[in-house]
């Protein structure tokens, strides 16, 4: 599907179909042109509504506002309703509230996330019928917003949009397909095709590392694991970048075993892992001015005779020993060694992990919104910022000086889980702190997207299974910290 910024009134363009959105139970606007038959269906305009009128050639969409999210939401649900239509080309019209450049950006999102359908396992398959959408740029006096511009935004709008198409498709796809040397070939893959550096240590490079965390999740697997390392190292960037991602192609929660009902679904789990290669696509693309590494640790937690076991004494990477008192809290031990490697080969400015790491934290927070953890308020308010700049749902999920206690042990430096049941999310984060270098404790942030990762159910503009969850709130953070004016190390 492709978008096209026109020059007219969006009377004045031929498509087979136009896109209408209703504001506030506002008909009075001088697109809304079917108000009888609007009055007869009882549309009502209120949000995600939808009244579709083939023989007007119409579809129109309840907003509850003009907020940018609103504006996606509306796009993908539209979109939704004619994708399968017989209808080769749509048309819509810029709203001009808060700023019409942003919208349009958020329009096209919206639009490419209402087309998105993971059926590449359907016998029978239904593609969108849709080609282009034609955009109307009227003759608004807003001096931003130029012809160069909208183009600029409906471009940016486009690769950050498909990058999180593209780890949708990676976290939908199951695990019989995707393992950690499956997820190693598409990195390498993907790098070639981006220009970027791409560096994959095998469990050998991963034994002289003495990574012995990662290793022990790893090593019950009939598949070996596999870091992956991708390094996009623009001219004079502004500063130097790790995000590090959690990779389980599968978590069967190793022989502390998840109940049945608790497997399906575990295919999710490498979500914090492709969210950084999907990260690291959209800031080449973009030129962010940032030198980046996307570090992921993939492997299955599964179960044998030689499964890592409750009671074990592994030693991560740093030297820490780590007493296990449940295999299910694996993931922890994963990122851990992967931290320790991103700050001593790398040396960054800012550490990021994401990770569908707690059950807790959907709890906490709910199904959709991701937690963010760390020591500098700062950092955790431009984070919270730029989520909610780009339609991503984040709340903090603060520290305290109690809860590290938690993590005690009595035979071993720290324990992979606490010994309360209650604040997992919070201790688990806690965990991964105390691999972080006290140097570098202000430079480190947490995002656990366990709710947002994998929702088996429609929601806003996303469709069931995987939602792409950290592209868009990462790459915007970026965007908000390094290239729009913003204050750098």
């Amino acid at each position: 599907m492709k978008f096209e910024l026109i020059e007219k009134k969006l009377s004045d363009i031929d498509a087979d179909i136009e896109i209408v959105f209703v504001v506030d139970k506002n008909f009075d606007h001088k697109w809304v042109k079917d108000k009888d038959e609007l009055d007869i269906l009882n549309f009502k305009g209120e949000s995600e509504e939808i009244a579709f009128l083939p023989h007007q050639k119409r579809v129109y969409v309840g907003v509850k506002n003009l907020d940018h999210d609103e504006i996606r939401i509306a796009a993908a649900k539209a979109i939704k309703t004619i994708k399968n239509k017989k209808y080769k080309s749509a048309k819509a019209g810029v709203y001009i509230q808060n700023c019409p450049v942003t919208n349009i950006k958020a329009f096209v999102e919206g639009a490419i996330f209402g087309e998105y359908e993971f059926d590449k396992f359907k016998s029978k398959k239904e593609k969108s019928k849709l080609e282009i959408i034609y955009i109307a740029k009227e003759d608004y006096s807003d001096k931003n917003f130029t012809t160069k511009n909208a183009k600029k935004s409906i471009n940016e709008a486009i690769i950050v949009a498909e990058a999180t198409n593209f780890v949708k498709d990676l976290v939908n796809t199951p695990p019989n397909e995707i393992t950690p040397k499956a997820l190693a070939k598409i990195a390498k893959d993907m790098a070639k095709e981006e220009d970027i550096e791409c560096k994959i240590l095998d469990e050998k490079d991963l034994e002289k590392e003495n990574m012995g965390a990662f290793l022990a999740v790893a090593k019950a697997s009939s598949n070996p694991p596999r870091l992956i390392h991708l390094s996009y190292k623009p001219k004079n960037p502004k500063a130097k970048i790790a995000i590090v991602g959690k990779g389980l192609t599968y978590d069967s929660g190793g022989l502390s075993l998840k109940p049945s009902d608790y497997m399906v679904t575990m295919k999710s789990d490498k979500s914090g892992a492709c969210a950084v290669l999907g990260i690291i696509k959209a800031a080449k693309k973009l030129d962010i001015p940032v030198e980046i590494h996307a570090i992921a640790g993939a492997a299955e937690n599964m179960i044998g005779g030689n499964a890592y076991k409750p009671d074990d004494i592994l030693k991560a990477k740093n030297g820490k020993t780590i007493e296990v008192r449940n295999t299910d809290a694996e993931g922890r031990l994963v990122l851990a060694d992967c931290l320790c490697y991103a700050q001593e080969k790398i040396k960054p400015d800012y550490i990021l992990d994401l990770a569908t790491l707690t059950g807790a934290c959907v709890v906490a927070l709910g199904e959709y919104t991701t937690g963010v953890m760390g020591h500098n308020d700062e950092l955790k308010k431009s984070m919270l910022e730029a989520a909610k700049s780009s339609g991503e749902l984040a709340g903090e999920l603060p520290f305290n000086r109690y809860l590290p206690k938690l993590l005690e042990s009595k035979i071993a430096d720290i324990c992979n889980i606490s010994s309360s049941r209650y604040g997992g999310a919070i201790t688990a984060a806690l965990f991964l702190s105390e691999f972080i270098e006290e140097k570098n404790k202000d430079k480190w942030l947490h995002l656990d997207i366990a709710g947002p990762a994998y929702v088996e159910k429609e929601w806003g503009y996303n469709s069931f299974g995987a939602g792409g969850a950290g592209v868009r709130m990462v790459v915007k953070w970026l965007q908000k910290e390094f290239v729009f004016n913003k204050k750098h190390p």
